[in-house]
């Protein structure tokens, strides 16, 4: 697949903010949570002002690279400052890390090795401005699955945190990992 991976332009903005809701939509449905459409709406709302920042702060606050394939959107992965949520449920231990996110890659492509790819393009980019540690957070159980597979046991489980069954998982770990 020919995949070509970049920084998003002011003119990706409508693209990426459908490709947000397009991917968080079918996350909800795949982890049997659709029928929260209130969450859903707050977390594309969060991605669009994390992409927001990334264009106000020329990448400072947030730093997105994207990837397309065939002139369609498929991927995304950014970092910034760790969230309000990981400081909070880390007693703040995170509060000085960058944090990893937004690594959504489109239904149709999952799978497929996109979304190793992009952890590999911002781990250059992470080691590129020096920086060594970075965590990562994640509420749905398919993610986390995945995550663990590529970096092992987290260091924070929350059980029961998003409802029973549904628990938040945090890891911390070394660029090192992503290259």
């Amino acid at each position: 697949m020919d995949v070509e991976i970049r920084r998003p332009a002011l003119r990706d903005t409508e693209e990426l903010n459908e490709f947000f809701r397009i991917v968080i939509s079918d996350t909800f449905a795949k982890e049997g949570i659709a029928e929260k459409v209130d969450d859903l709406a707050e977390e594309v709302e969060t991605k669009k002002n994390y992409l927001k920042a990334d264009f106000e702060s020329c990448g400072e606050r947030r730093y997105f690279l994207i990837a397309q394939a065939g002139g369609k959107m498929i991927g995304s992965i950014e970092f910034g400052a760790a969230s309000s949520l990981i400081v909070k449920c880390t007693n703040g231990a995170y509060s000085g890390l960058v944090q990893v996110g937004t690594v959504f890659v489109h239904p149709d492509y999952q799978r497929k090795g996109v979304g190793s790819f992009l952890l590999k393009k911002i781990g250059q980019v992470l080691k590129g401005q020096g920086i060594e540690e970075f965590c990562l957070d994640s509420g749905y159980k398919t993610a986390q699955t995945i995550w663990e597979k590529k970096f092992g046991e987290p260091a924070y489980v929350l059980e029961d945190y998003w409802d029973e069954g549904y628990a938040h998982m945090i890891w911390k770990n070394n660029v090192r990992e992503l290259l």
